[in-house]
């Protein structure tokens, strides 16, 4: 590497301070909109502030959307068009993808402060998606900024995909452009944590709506069929199947320092009637069932339907099974361009070789159709950290760790950074 060289790739990792503000006043936009799934109403929204973002950086961008007969279950929760951007810059290079979901959860009930507005104290930057995953986008938008404002020659061509439906959606964004062709190169997944970690994959995760029918009337009227009375037993053997799917163990590496990792089974959310003087004719109840790399998903939710019918045998109530969402549980993603992705989260966070551990995790990823679609290795980064509150009041990030994300993506994406160990130039030397 000659002189220039290191000249122009140290002056591009010393800019990153300097367009910092820039960074974070664009996380501030992204957070104010709203793009909580469900309902994912705020898409649209999003992707034209994206387009107004990327302009400066030369990017062509284009958005594909989601057919809605994918993705709509008819029930109303999902709500608006599923809009996915794509922006990249062909020279030739090889490509290399940069995703992000758009999408959050919704807000917890219990936060203190707004939860659509970056409030900074300090070092930390709160707000809905600071953590998962807008604030990667702004470390993103950082790295490339500071990379074209120094003249940084760059190894591949970026291409960003910016996704929607990834938590907990029936149809993810990235798994329709994997399944229509338009992903290219390998593929940086921002989906991740802020550790020197070796993706070793995922469990899935299905979301079941079971819906229990009965007939309405009048609470004084004993020609009814309360749904909600009869949906106790239906959640009493669910609990008890919770037991025994805990009881499961997977063969996937747990995190260090952790037992091995089990299945899931969660009650998440079950809501029935309207009035106190009526019967209600209808309770819902959602299940999210996590399950490892060895169980089948027919056989998993197999398993439920069995169960919550079993329980209803000797009532009037009618049982109604649906998928609500699925993401495929994720199988060895790793590959060649995992050597080079970890010198560069050593380069910006500061981790040490001998630290990097692989482990799996029983949350879940929507990668899992990306592979089924032909592409298995995934990198794998991110800003989660235990007690930023990921999913939670309170999410925050760090700018420190916005910092470290951009120094590493900005040193992946160098030309200048460790050629020695980008792939395509190795076989092709070879």
């Amino acid at each position: 590497m000659s002189s220039s060289q290191i000249g122009t790739f140290a002056r591009a990792v010393a800019s990153l301070a300097c367009g910092l503000d820039a960074a974070l006043d664009a996380l501030a936009r992204m957070i104010a909109i709203d793009t909580s799934f469900p309902p994912g109403d705020g898409y649209g929204m999003f992707a034209d502030l994206l387009e107004r973002l990327l302009a400066p950086l030369g990017l062509d961008c284009r958005k594909i959307v989601v057919p809605r007969e994918l993705w709509d279950g008819g029930d109303g929760c999902a709500k608006g068009e599923r809009i996915n951007l794509v922006a990249e810059r062909r020279t030739g290079k090889p490509v290399c993808g940069l995703y992000f979901h758009i999408d959050t959860v919704p807000p917890a009930p219990d936060w203190s402060r707004p939860p659509f507005a970056l409030t900074h104290e300090g070092q930390r930057l709160y707000g809905l998606g600071a953590a998962d995953m807008k604030g990667s986008m702004a470390a993103v938008l950082l790295a490339l900024s500071a990379a074209r404002a120094s003249g940084v020659a760059l190894a591949y061509d970026p291409m960003l995909l910016f996704c929607t439906d990834e938590e907990g959606g029936l149809y993810p964004g990235i798994r329709y452009l994997a399944e229509q062709g338009h992903l290219e190169g390998h593929i940086l997944s921002f989906n991740g944590t802020a550790a020197p970690r070796i993706w070793a994959g995922c469990f899935g995760s299905i979301n079941l709506i079971i819906r229990v029918h009965g007939r309405a009337a009048h609470a004084g009227d004993a020609a009814g069929v309360n749904a909600l009375e009869a949906a106790l037993p239906v959640m009493n053997e669910l609990v008890a199947l919770k037991a025994r799917v805990a009881r499961r163990r997977s063969a996937l590496r747990p995190p260090p320092g952790a037992g091995p990792l089990a299945a899931r089974l969660t009650i998440a959310a079950a809501h029935g009637g309207v009035s106190g003087g009526a019967v209600p004719s209808r309770f819902d109840i959602l299940v999210n069932r996590r399950y490892a790399p060895e169980e089948s998903f027919e056989e998993v939710v197999d398993e439920i339907r069995h169960t919550v019918e079993a329980s209803l045998v000797e009532s009037k109530a009618r049982l109604e099974i649906r998928l609500a969402g699925h993401l495929a549980p994720v199988t060895d993603p790793t590959g060649p361009h995992w050597p080079r992705w970890q010198a560069a989260l050593s380069k910006g966070f500061g981790w040490k070789p001998e630290e990097f551990r692989a482990w799996g995790a029983t949350s879940s990823s929507d990668f899992g159709w990306v592979q089924r679609a032909g592409r298995q290795e995934i990198l794998l980064g991110g800003l989660g950290r235990p007690q930023r509150n990921v999913h939670a009041a309170e999410e925050h990030t760090t700018v420190e760790d916005v910092v470290a994300l951009a120094t590493s993506v900005l040193s992946y994406l160098s030309a200048e950074f460790r050629p020695d160990i980008i792939p395509e130039t190795a076989r092709s030397v070879s």
